[in-house]
């Protein structure tokens, strides 16, 4: 696995079909038109301008994030996708990446875990941050041959958890996800250990001594986007999120378990399992 990853690289070479290393060409080549760059780097390799502009960006839309909890976040990472304005170079992005191993009925298990994920306003609707995202997971995925690998996430606004219907068949919860509940146990073990004083499974909601709600005005559940059932169930599931309440979801992370969006963000050909 290399250190890092660049979604600006051009390649005439056919995409792979299936993931290799993280270097490999899982992406198609960068449309022109794209206006933000991406690059994944070692949390350890930040730069204190990286660092300060990744808070700026939390504090613009975040509520109650501080520079302690900021870096205690940070801390425990291990990778961080960055998005910059190609034009000017601004940072515009981040997403944060943990691996945690644990054994669920005697299972060993990987997961891989999302942490602080932010995407200044003016660039939403860029498909920059998920075609990296799935590029770095899978990559790493397919480096682990002996047991299941999971994305564990959790979600305080609908737009993040709207990317497990874009992209993956099964996932948990969810709706007209009944067949996964299979899941909960594993997204139960992972949320206690990660979340151990915060996590009510009883609900499946993580409430952090420090929460940090979206900001008024970004991502609101309005009438008209409840029409949409993923939203809706996420609103149900989670009435709390305007409080900075988080879901907690897990999906697996398995080429047989991604939609055809799933497979076009990774550059695959067909919409079948492969």
């Amino acid at each position: 696995m290399t250190a890092s990853m660049d979604e600006t690289a051009r390649s005439k070479s056919p995409p792979s079909e299936r993931p290799g290393t993280a270097t490999g060409h899982l992406l198609p080549p960068t449309l022109a038109a794209e206006r933000l760059a991406g690059t994944v780097k070692p949390v350890t390799a930040l730069t204190e301008a990286e660092r300060d502009a990744m808070l700026q960006l939390m504090t613009a839309s975040y509520d109650n994030v501080g520079r302690c909890s900021f870096e205690g976040d940070l801390a425990e990472k291990e990778w961080v996708i960055l998005l910059h304005e190609r034009e000017q170079g601004t940072l515009q992005g981040f997403s944060t990446l943990m691996r945690m191993e644990e054994v669920v009925d005697d299972q060993p298990l990987i997961a891989f875990f999302s942490g602080d994920t932010v995407i200044s306003r003016s660039f939403w609707g860029e498909t920059v941050l998920p075609r990296l995202w799935g590029r770095l997971v899978f990559a790493l995925a397919e480096e682990i041959r002996d047991r299941p690998v999971y994305w564990f996430l959790i979600c305080s606004g609908y737009k993040t958890y709207r990317f497990l219907p874009v992209f993956f068949r099964t996932f948990y919860p969810g709706h007209g996800q009944d067949h996964a509940a299979a899941l909960r146990p594993i997204l139960e073990v992972l949320a206690r250990r990660k979340f151990p004083e915060e996590f009510d499974a009883d609900h499946g909601v993580v409430r952090l001594h420090r929460a940090t709600p979206l900001r008024t005005g970004l991502a609101e559940v309005t009438a008209q986007r409840l029409r949409d059932p993923h939203i809706a169930f996420f609103q149900q599931a989670n009435p709390g999120h305007i409080r900075g309440d988080e879901l907690a979801c897990l999906a697996q992370v398995s080429l047989e378990n991604l939609t055809a969006a799933g497979r076009r963000m990774l550059g695959l050909q067909g919409n079948g399992a492969p």
